[in-house]
């Protein structure tokens, strides 16, 4: 006998990238900062008072709000703290979007948006990107056919890396009569030429809720610490309603908040991984590779047929180094691969052209 609600019965769950307990192991697979959390981090964990871990920990995280705000230039009031970015998700959808309504997303994105699309029992409108991954000019007319309640957009892109512009975005929002949740997971390595800043936005577009996580940028992928950023009419259902009570701990708190502040420590390490995706992504070019510009820190590199995208997955693996491959349409002959410290980058490189030369 089956207690499972029906659509829960018939959905498939998120499959994670393999974490293989291995000091051995080369990870280019799951997107990681390949550097330390900053010293400041460090520092506040040292810091850590054990008698208050007896009490239970500030309900709203205040000290964490507090440095947010500061840091894009808003109110406390505009930001929520998470339990990781992915707690940010679930609040969004089950406070905003009932079972039955529509979630629409682009094609290929994130793979878990899916699975909180089936776990809530909501319908699912994929919209395709173009094949050079841009959005299709009539994307914001399918967006309002599809009579969507809610659009999760990664930005940049993910699986593929591409940056939609400030100004897009406000435009879709004016136009959709529905919720934005602006997925920024990897926004801290977008180049800053670029002079992206979505925030902004939050000022005229009601509608759109900016994600933001510690995981990626900050190197806190093991803390599990996430934020939104939006009008006080979106956070204020997830905060005082939905949310789940003492929601972040103690220990979580005061880590973010340290890595928030640690803003040159934190800006050196995104440069440091710009610069190895540049080196990267001529590397796997000039093997063949077809791999197209990206602003965040992985490549999703397209892998030449006479060599097969999960034969060189596997092949790495037989030599320890781990990337992602993804067994879905469109992205079945590619691989993601996470820019790594150079010691790992020149060690994914050699290995690849060795594999090459010996199937050549």
């Amino acid at each position: 006998m089956s207690f499972e609600r029906a659509n829960i019965r018939k959905m498939q769950g998120y499959t994670p990238g393999e974490q293989i307990d291995s000091a051995n192991i080369i990870k280019l697979n799951t997107n990681e900062n390949p550097y330390p959390p900053s010293p400041e981090v460090a520092s506040a964990l040292l810091s850590i008072d054990l008698d208050l871990l007896r009490r239970y920990p500030q309900p709203m995280a205040d000290k964490f709000r507090a440095a947010a705000a500061n840091l894009h230039k808003v109110l406390p009031e505009n930001i929520i703290a998470t339990n990781g970015s992915d707690e940010l998700l679930r609040l969004a959808i089950t406070t905003f979007v009932e079972a039955g309504e529509t979630i629409a997303v682009t094609q290929p994105t994130y793979s878990l948006y899916p699975v909180l699309a089936d776990i809530q029992d909501c319908k699912l409108t994929q919209i395709p990107l173009h094949a050079n991954w841009d959005m299709p000019a009539d994307f914001a007319e399918q967006l309002e056919n599809s009579a969507a309640k809610m659009l999760l957009l990664v930005n940049p892109q993910a699986p593929t890396g591409k940056l939609i512009s400030t100004s897009y975005i406000a435009q879709l929002a004016s136009n959709f009569s529905g919720l934005i949740l602006l997925d920024e997971a990897y926004v801290d390595f977008v180049d800053p030429d670029l002079e992206y800043n979505s925030v902004s936005l939050i000022e005229n577009c009601e509608n759109v809720l900016i994600l933001r996580t510690l995981s990626k940028g900050y190197s806190l992928a093991g803390l599990r610490f996430g934020y939104g950023i939006g009008a006080t009419s979106l956070i204020n259902p997830m905060m005082f309603k939905t949310r789940d009570s003492y929601n972040t701990d103690h220990i979580s708190q005061q880590l973010a908040s340290a890595a928030l502040s640690s803003t040159e420590y934190s800006k050196d390490i995104w440069q440091r991984v710009r610069s190895q995706r540049n080196i990267m992504r001529k590397s796997l070019n000039e093997l063949g590779f077809v791999t197209p510009p990206t602003q965040t820190n992985f490549l999703l590199c397209q892998v030449p047929d006479s060599l097969g995208a999960e034969n060189l997955y596997q092949l790495l693996k037989q030599r320890n180094i781990l990337v992602r491959h993804f067994d879905q349409d469109r992205l079945r002959n590619k691989l993601r691969i996470t820019i790594g410290k150079e010691s790992e980058n020149v060690a994914l490189i050699t290995a690849i052209k060795e594999i090459v030369a010996a199937t050549g």
